[in-house]
């Protein structure tokens, strides 16, 4: 049994002072040994945290104590260590940076919630678009087979990419699908608002859809991305395929780098090799950089 365990949560919750319960959670994570990324803003809580597994458990007790995070659903990985080097809790404006004129709240407005073997079910079907609410980046490294991949770097960037392309997606019924869950509450609400009728969420994620009984991760192709040290957890306990490519070779490759050159520090895919040939750099320019940490390690 691995002594170490990683929580994925998020909880959309009215925060009258985020200030206030940010000094709060800072202090009790401290005082339990935690280490993670948590964001806490007025409108809830979005985080990851990793811990030994007494300590994980101390907090989750906490939690469900707590006023404002009773009836958290949590997504537990067993870890061999910690996932993160330090504690942070930030207060945000938002949960997640959708950046939207007129906000949305998934209280009041979000897609239907999908459960997995559902979404398992509906994979094939002709009629259904499945759009990644992620990043290119977390795309690359593996996604739901035929799902739509949507050219952005940023979430905020998504409802523009989704107007401009919004002839795929008429008269089709439209499932939707993140790490945790958290994007798909606001960008399923956002779809529905913008028309879509029929609108649906995978239900708990990408990695509830991983553990899930009956899906077990079929119908995804390569690795889950994920914002912390371990970048890639793997999902398709049935068949997994490798989809992720080298930046300069294209060959198979699941492996992300940060650039070499500071001022760059691009992420891309790169086998071992191919980073101690190119000295872990994604361009000429980085390579000669002269503050290139590869070539300073």
């Amino acid at each position: 049994m691995n002594d170490y365990r990683v929580l994925l949560y998020y909880h959309y919750v009215k925060i009258e002072d985020p200030q206030a319960a940010r000094e709060e959670h800072l202090t009790f994570c401290k005082s339990i040994n935690l280490l993670g990324r948590i964001y806490i803003s007025e409108e809830g809580i979005n985080g990851t945290v990793s811990g030994l597994t007494q300590d994980v458990d101390t907090y989750i007790t906490w939690m469900e104590n707590h006023h404002y995070f009773k009836g958290v659903t949590y997504k537990i990985d067993e870890a061999d260590a910690h996932a993160f080097k330090k504690m942070h809790v930030r207060v945000k404006n938002e949960l997640v940076n959708f950046s939207l004129e007129d906000d949305i709240n998934p209280k009041e407005l979000t897609g239907r919630y999908v459960e997995p073997k559902e979404f398992f079910e509906r994979i094939s079907d002709p009629d259904t678009i499945i759009i990644d609410a992620r990043n290119d980046y977390e795309f690359d490294l593996g996604h739901f087979r035929g799902a739509v991949k949507p050219e952005i770097k940023t979430f905020r960037e998504l409802p523009n990419w989704i107007r401009e392309n919004k002839d795929r997606f008429k008269g089709k019924k439209i499932l939707t699908y993140c790490t945790g869950g958290v994007r798909c509450e606001k960008f399923s609400g956002w779809l529905k608002r913008e028309g879509f009728d029929d609108v649906g969420q995978l239900h708990g994620g990408i990695v509830t859809y991983g553990k899930d009984p009956v899906a077990q991760g079929a119908y995804w192709d390569g690795q889950c991305y994920v914002f912390d040290n371990r970048i890639a957890v793997p999902v398709n306990r049935v068949n997994p395929r490798v989809v992720g490519r080298d930046f300069f070779t294209g060959e198979p490759c699941e492996r992300y780098i940060n650039c070499a050159n500071p001022e760059c520090n691009k992420q891309f895919l790169c086998t071992e090799e191919n980073e101690k040939r190119f000295r872990g750099s994604c361009s000429d320019a980085c390579r000669i950089h002269p503050r290139n940490r590869y070539v300073e390690k």
